[in-house]
């Protein structure tokens, strides 16, 4: 509950935090003619609308297991994370569609550009301070959505500090086309960016085995505890980990003691790895 209680409050902080980002450089872009800055204010829009994924799928994410949904809800957060990673693909493309209009000729001209690019400084320090809160909380729950959150806002980050120096640029060499070419950079990273967080969301959905450094740590686990198996299989879902495996015991012994030595090894494989749900099956060697 703790966990869960930490998860919604760092996602709420995101949801405020874009909310007042949108206002201000929508209001500066509008008035300074930057298209870089106004496609600063759709990456920020689209950021709102992944924290407000984030929110909720980090809510549903969390309820028990029920009769319609016998393994829990963890993959709420996969899907989430899908989905934010196609919202920043979308806000690449409307970035490099206005950026190019600016570079044809059809934009406006710039003005009060020192303006932008304090306002660019101020977002990025907002989002590099929320963006180290939501990643810290995402390590602790092993939330996908948080972390697909925290990374919206990194680009965020690295973004708002490419407009600002080419909003520098601009002021001390007047040459306004960098403006749409520092854009097309911007769109260019976050969709760097949206490729490896959809990859990383998205083979959970598939059921995808753990890492290969988990499994190397639940193998080492198991020899540890002397324990004989085989066909052991892993997948993952949002934050929660599973694990089903053959386990052979000797045939002399009772049906009691071997449910009782499955009990130990799951028990203990629980407090080596979190959110774990284990099945085992009894083999007699």
């Amino acid at each position: 509950m703790k966990n869960g209680n930490s998860k919604v409050k760092v996602a709420r902080l995101s949801i405020a935090s874009n909310t007042l980002l949108i206002i201000m450089k929508l209001t500066v872009g509008i008035i300074s003619g930057s298209v870089s800055i106004i496609s600063e204010a759709i990456h920020s829009g689209m950021d709102l609308i992944a924290a407000v994924i984030a929110y909720v799928s980090v809510k549903l994410s969390d309820n028990p297991p029920d009769k319609g949904h016998p393994y829990g809800h963890g993959k709420i957060e996969n899907i989430s994370g899908v989905i934010e990673a196609l919202l920043i693909f979308i806000a690449a493309a409307l970035i490099i569609i206005e950026a190019v209009k600016k570079l044809t000729g059809e934009g406006g001209k710039l003005e009060v550009i020192g303006l932008g690019a304090v306002v660019m400084f101020i977002s990025a320090l907002v989002n590099f301070y929320v963006s180290r809160k939501l990643y810290k909380v995402a390590k602790q729950t092993k939330s996908i959505a948080l972390e697909a959150d925290a990374l919206h806002l990194k680009t965020d980050v690295y973004t708002s500090l490419g407009v600002a120096v080419g909003l520098a640029l601009i002021y001390f060499t007047g040459i306004t086309w960098l403006d749409p070419i520092v854009a097309i950079m911007v769109a260019l990273m976050i969709v760097y960016e949206s490729f490896r967080l959809l990859r990383k969301a998205f083979t959970p959905l598939i059921d995808t085995c753990w890492s290969k450094e988990e499994e190397c740590a639940l193998v080492e686990k198991l020899n540890e505890m002397g324990v004989h198996y085989h066909d052991l299989r892993t997948r993952t879902a949002g934050n929660y980990k599973f694990l089903d495996l053959h386990i052979e015991i000797p045939k002399e012994q009772s049906v009691g003691e071997a449910h009782q030595y499955c009990d130990f090894i799951e028990d203990e494989l629980c407090k080596s790895f979190e959110n774990l749900s284990v099945i085992t099956h009894v083999e007699p060697k």
